[in-house]
C-alpha cells in the first residue's frame, strides 16, 4: 500500500489525465516566470557557466526521487511509530507537536537532495569554490525543484476544476494557489543558496541544517492551519514573509561578498592604475 502511494505520487508529476495542453503550457510558463523573477535577484552567471543549467535539472529530479523514495516512507513510518504509542485522537489533539517530525523530515530530505549537485561540483573543484559561486550553484539547485514543483502544483490546480470564471466570481482568492507557488519558488532558491554559500565557506553541514530547519519552519504553518488556528490568508502571508526574509539574507550575503571583492581589488591597485 505504501509503495502504491509512492508510485501514485511519482506518476502525478508526469501524467495529467484530462488536462488541456493550453492549461499545461500556462502552468509551465508561470513556473518558469516565477523562477526567472527570483533568479534575477541574484543574477547567477547562467550564460558564462552553462553547467549551472545541469545543476538545476539534476537538483529537480533528484529532489523528486528523494521525496518519493525517502521522504514519503520516512514520514509514513514516523506516523506509524507514533500511533503505536498514542491514538489518532490524541495525535490530532497534539498536532502542533506530533507534526514536527514530519515537517523536519521534509526539510532534511529535500534540502539534502538539492545539495547533491552542489556537493558533486564542490568535490570536482577540489573542495574549493568561491562563496559567490556557491550561492549561484545553490540558487540553480533550488530553482530546479521550485520550478518543477510549481509546474506540478499549477497542473493540480487546473485539474481541480480551476477556470478563468473563478477569478470573476472569487476575485484574488482564485489566484491564491499561484500566489503560494510564487513565494515557495522564492524560498527554494534562497534556502539552497544559503546551503551553497555554507558549503563554499567550509560550513556545509551547518548550513545544510540551517536550510533544512528553515524548510521545516515554512512547512510547519500547515499544522496550525489544519487545527483551525490560522486562516488561509494568514498562511499565505506567513509563507511570503519567510521567503522574503531568507531571500534578503541571501542578497545581503551576495552584496557583502561583492563588496569584499571590490575592496580587495582596490587595495591591489596603485593610484596610477598599475597592479602590484
Amino acid at each position: 500500500m505504501l509503495f502504491d502511494q509512492m508510485m501514485a505520487f511519482l506518476k502525478s508529476w508526469f501524467i495529467y489525465p484530462g488536462l488541456n495542453w493550453d492549461l499545461m503550457l500556462i502552468g509551465i510558463g508561470l513556473a518558469l516566470a516565477f523562477g526567472a523573477v527570483w533568479l534575477c535577484a541574484q543574477l547567477p552567471p547562467l550564460f558564462k557557466k552553462h553547467w549551472l543549467w545541469a545543476v538545476a535539472a539534476v537538483g529537480a529530479f533528484l529532489s523528486l526521487l528523494a521525496v518519493v523514495f525517502v521522504q514519503i516512507p520516512l514520514q509514513h513510518w514516523a506516523g506509524q511509530a507514533m500511533m503505536h504509542f498514542w491514538t489518532q485522537d490524541i495525535l490530532m489533539e497534539w498536532l502542533l507537536l506530533a507534526g514536527i517530525p514530519g515537517v523536519l523530515i521534509s526539510g532534511l530530505v529535500q534540502e539534502g537532495a538539492k545539495m547533491v549537485p552542489m556537493v558533486a561540483w564542490w568535490w570536482r573543484s577540489g573542495r574549493n569554490i568561491d562563496p559567490k559561486l556557491g550561492l549561484a550553484i545553490g540558487a540553480l539547485a533550488g530553482a530546479g525543484l521550485g520550478i518543477f514543483e510549481a509546474v506540478w502544483a499549477h497542473n493540480q490546480i487546473f485539474m481541480s476544476g480551476w477556470t478563468w470564471q473563478l477569478v470573476q466570481t472569487d476575485g484574488l482568492l482564485a489566484l491564491a494557489g499561484f500566489w503560494d507557488r510564487f513565494w515557495v519558488v522564492a524560498f527554494h532558491i534562497a534556502a539552497s543558496s544559503l546551503a551553497g554559500y555554507g558549503l563554499a565557506k567550509g560550513w556545509g553541514w551547518q548550513f545544510y541544517l540551517l536550510a533544512s530547519g528553515l524548510h521545516g519552519l515554512i512547512n510547519y504553518v500547515v499544522l496550525p492551519y489544519r487545527k483551525g488556528m490560522m486562516t488561509f490568508n494568514q498562511v499565505e502571508v506567513y509563507v511570503a514573509a519567510v521567503a522574503i526574509l531568507v531571500t534578503l539574507a541571501v542578497i545581503w550575503l551576495q552584496w557583502r561578498k561583492s563588496g569584499e571583492e571590490t575592496a580587495e581589488t582596490a587595495e591591489s591597485i596603485e593610484p596610477n592604475g598599475i597592479d602590484i
